[in-house]
């Protein structure tokens, strides 16, 4: 396994909440745990560092970092501005299939509003899904880099249970807007959507 390897694994263990913020990321431990050496240990924390999802903290280390409350702030204005220009050109030029995916996963997530952690991980996918139905890839990649970034806010906003069942009615919104080709009306609701989200993480801090 290396650096690479071991980085993206860290990403995953990050986004899964096996790591949060605030946990010491330390050589020795990682090492045992994935079975390697310290090298590609060391290559896979520098790139971490590099994306701004490790830092050295005095007398503690390498950590995950918290973000505060300005930076939280930033990362939604930006997702707003981001994931809503991606729904408006999505309602322009997603596919037949990408739609009905869309689709798909708004009617499941109405079966499973009370299974948090398999929403989470549906909810994750659908605003992937929804972002490569814009068909920019350097919208796209913007985002996934934003991504990185909301994996540092410690769990999620579907931690709340009323958030749940109006966050997939949300998602439905902004589907029917896109399946009707109203661009406008899908940059609205996706702008919606994360401003929603945003309220209810500064609940949740």
């Amino acid at each position: 396994m290396n650096g690479s390897e071991i980085y993206h694994r860290l990403i995953g263990l990050i986004e899964e909440r096996d790591l949060k913020p605030g946990d010491r990321l330390r050589e020795a431990d990682l090492a045992d745990r994935f079975g390697v050496s310290r090298t590609p240990i060391r290559e896979g924390l520098k790139r971490l560092e590099a994306q701004g999802l490790a830092v050295h903290e005095p007398n503690r280390g390498m950590v995950i970092p918290t973000l505060d409350h300005g930076q939280v702030a930033e990362v939604y204005f930006m997702r707003e501005v981001l994931e809503g220009t991606a729904a408006g050109l999505a309602a322009k030029h997603a596919s037949r299939p990408e739609i009905e995916i869309l689709q798909d996963l708004v009617t499941a997530d109405r079966q499973r509003v009370q299974d948090q952690d398999s929403l989470v991980r549906s909810n994750r996918e659908f605003h992937r899904r929804l972002c490569l139905a814009s068909h920019n890839r350097y919208l796209v990649d913007q985002i996934d880099h934003l991504r990185l970034s909301l994996i540092l806010m410690a769990g999620t906003t579907l931690d709340t249970p009323e958030r749940r069942e109006t966050a997939v009615e949300e998602h439905a919104a902004i589907v029917d807007a896109i399946a009707a080709g109203n661009s406008e009306a899908a940059d609205k609701a996706a702008r919606l959507h994360i401003a929603h989200a945003h309220k209810t993480r500064l609940q949740q801090i």
